[in-house]
């Protein structure tokens, strides 16, 4: 069987973006290559980008790890660019035909291909999926929706880096909901002289590429910032924790300008459920989502992702809670310094916790460091805390040493995150999570003990002090925690959606 692959970046991007669905495309690829019936490529697009033609092509990879890879392809020159803020609003995320005939052109001539696995919709024109399937029509197409992209441009249903979105009032909310859009004409520029450089064999983030990129380029600073955002960087606001300017969501907005988007998202959904054999949704929180938006529930089922970090399951024992013996209890936070992702909920609840309780918590951070008003406050943290530890980063070698006295994994995340990874690696070490009651992450330990409402410091700190006041039933807790997914496991059961002859035990 040959699985054709695709996300919007290759899962070896030595600049590391893509996030937790890069790390799950790479143990996905080596899990597959493993396999004797099994014969998988990859392709990404929406990246690489030529300085003079835009007419849409495929190679191999000609840059990174993936350089010289067999079955590793690049859409160059993809109308819709990826990542999607950077072509938000963009008519080419809808339908592009000379993208979707490109696409198509890859298939037939790299082919022929048994599956289409798609991790991600971020590159591609939606209009993809019928090009596809009416050229190929014994194809087929799984999809796992990791995030949102398909019923929101913005990726994660975050309306203006400030609280999930629940309506986008007929698309008008979307006018608004990003408040520092990139100009789309400089980033597909810059994305061009970024593949430029990188073909010739520099390496983003060197003090080479930088010069090169910004002599080419000739944006001075504007240029330094340019590659900073490329690589993912500094340029959002929820990096930083301060918040856009006022909030435009009351000022009225023509209808007329919503249209685009509420037109989008039916054209997202529709084509879907038209083309997709089957739509694995990471998280049952994710497939609930995805049914309100209206995917069909006749091919959207969970499918939980595996992980390699699931081995630690087996070679972890639950621990006492605190394990400290002067009572303290140590929470650990991984992951970003982003508002979406709790880390200044955190920083809130943690600051109002009361003086006595807040002396019996310590607090383990692992996330890349903020800006100068973010570090002093968690430096100040120290002061009312029993101690703060923070980490700039962290790899996955590193875990078990960097978790060796967690007692408690925080993920508060305040939108509906499909599954964090940073949520399974500790769940995976017997380290219980306590979690905000949005997005999969509570499904892990499926505690309502340790689940507090998202956003809401008071319920946050009624959890803590049940935890130190013995009142949390660790024992229990851990019967009845779901096993994370071993990768194993969870290619047996892909095959089986590959195959079409998935079981109600391999879709859970």
């Amino acid at each position: 069987m040959r699985v054709l692959c695709y996300n919007w970046v290759d899962y070896r991007d030595p600049e590391g973006r893509g996030g937790g669905v890069s790390v799950y495309q790479r143990n996905l690829m080596a899990a597959l290559e493993a396999l004797p019936d099994i014969e998988p490529g990859f392709v990404c697009a929406g990246l690489s980008h030529d300085l003079v033609n835009r007419t849409p092509r495929w190679e191999p990879i000609r840059h990174g790890p993936g350089r010289g890879k067999p079955r590793h392809w690049d859409l160059v020159n993809a109308q819709p660019m990826s990542p999607a803020h950077h072509a938000f609003g963009s008519p080419a995320q809808v339908s592009h035909p000379e993208t979707e005939a490109a696409f198509c052109d890859l298939i037939a001539r790299t082919g022929p291909w048994d599956v289409l696995h798609l991790n991600n919709l971020e590159g591609l024109p939606v209009g993809v999926l019928a090009a596809v399937r009416a050229r190929f029509p014994a194809l087929r197409i799984v999809f796992s929706l990791h995030n949102y992209y398909p019923v929101c441009p913005q990726v994660n249903l975050w309306r203006r880096e400030r609280a999930t979105c629940d309506d986008f009032a007929g698309g008008t909310a979307c006018v608004s909901c990003v408040p520092h859009l990139p100009d789309q004409r400089l980033v597909r520029a810059a994305n061009a002289v970024a593949y430029r450089l990188k073909c010739a064999g520099l390496t983003p983030g060197t003090w080479t590429f930088d010069v090169a990129f910004r002599a080419l380029l000739g944006l001075g600073r504007r240029g330094v910032r340019l590659v900073r955002a490329l690589r993912g960087g500094a340029g959002r606001a929820s990096d930083t924790g301060a918040l856009p300017g006022p909030d435009t969501a009351e000022q009225p907005v023509d209808p007329a300008l919503g249209r685009p988007f509420a037109d989008r998202r039916a054209a997202m959904v529709a084509a879907i459920n038209a083309h997709c054999d089957v739509v694995l949704a990471v998280s049952e929180a994710t497939r609930q989502v995805a049914l309100r938006y209206g995917f069909d529930p006749a091919i959207t089922r969970v499918g939980r992702i595996g992980t390699r970090e699931a081995a630690a399951f087996d070679k972890t024992a639950a621990r006492p809670v605190p394990q400290a013996t002067d009572g303290t209890l140590t929470l650990a936070y991984l992951g970003y310094m982003r508002r979406d992702k709790g880390f200044y909920f955190l920083l809130d609840a943690l600051e109002a916790l009361p003086p006595a309780l807040a002396r019996r918590v310590r607090l383990l951070a692992a996330a890349r460091a903020g800006d100068g008003e973010t570090m002093a406050r968690l430096g100040a943290l120290g002061d009312r805390l029993a101690g703060v530890t923070h980490v700039d980063g962290y790899s996955h070698d590193g875990l078990d040493a960097l978790l060796a006295k967690a007692d408690i994994g925080v993920v508060p995340v305040l939108w509906h995150d499909n599954l964090p990874q940073v949520a399974i690696e500790m769940h995976a070490r017997h380290i219980p999570l306590l979690t905000s009651d949005m997005g999969g992450a509570q499904e892990l330990g499926r505690s309502t003990e340790l689940t507090f409402a998202a956003g809401d410091t008071a319920d946050f700190a009624a959890k803590l002090q049940a935890v130190l006041d013995g009142r949390v039933d660790f024992d229990a807790y851990w019967q009845g925690a779901r096993a994370p997914m071993q990768m194993a496991a969870h290619v047996d059961a892909l095959v089986a959606d590959y195959r079409g002859t998935v079981t109600a035990r391999a879709a859970e």
